[in-house]
């Protein structure tokens, strides 16, 4: 089955750096899942709500610049939050990462700072950062819909 962008999610990828942007046509053209872009550049007023409402960690956010997106699955046309869905849209955008030969980091495994580097899946990536952080006595964040590209690739 293939996937296209909406113009919703098109309009939400206008700002976001091209590098990124090639990689979310390339992951929707090789998916297994649908999904949509829900956020790509966002205010400092939106950062600063979100890190109030505990759903971010900073306010150094890569939204703020235009090197992160957030993306939604959808299931028979609607909105999904399930995890397995999160899981195949993390393994076409790692797959367009590689094909594109461009870095890039996903919320689900903060660990990982260059996903063209692992031969890993999403769901096992993920498994290994919730156990690292377990293990070093933290707390993992996990933010499934989240992609950026690297500060160290991308100042």
């Amino acid at each position: 089955m293939t996937f296209k962008l909406s113009k919703r999610s098109l309009e939400r990828l206008s700002a976001v750096h091209p590098d990124l942007v090639a990689i979310v046509h390339e992951a929707i053209d090789i998916t297994q899942y649908d999904f949509g872009v829900i956020e790509g550049v966002r205010s400092l007023a939106r950062q600063k709500d979100l890190v109030a409402r505990g759903l971010s960690q900073t306010l150094r956010s890569r939204h703020l610049t235009g090197h992160a997106v957030d993306l939604a699955g959808y299931h028979r046309g609607r909105l999904t939050w399930d995890w397995p869905a999160y899981y195949m849209i993390a393994d076409a955008m790692i797959r367009a990462a590689q094909a594109l030969d461009t870095p890039l980091r996903w919320g689900g495994a903060w660990h990982c700072l260059d996903l063209r580097d692992t031969a890993l899946d999403a769901e096992t990536l993920s498994s290994d950062y919730i156990l690292r952080k377990r293990e070093q006595g933290g707390r993992p964040f996990l933010d499934g819909p989240h992609f950026e590209l690297p500060r160290a690739a991308y100042p």
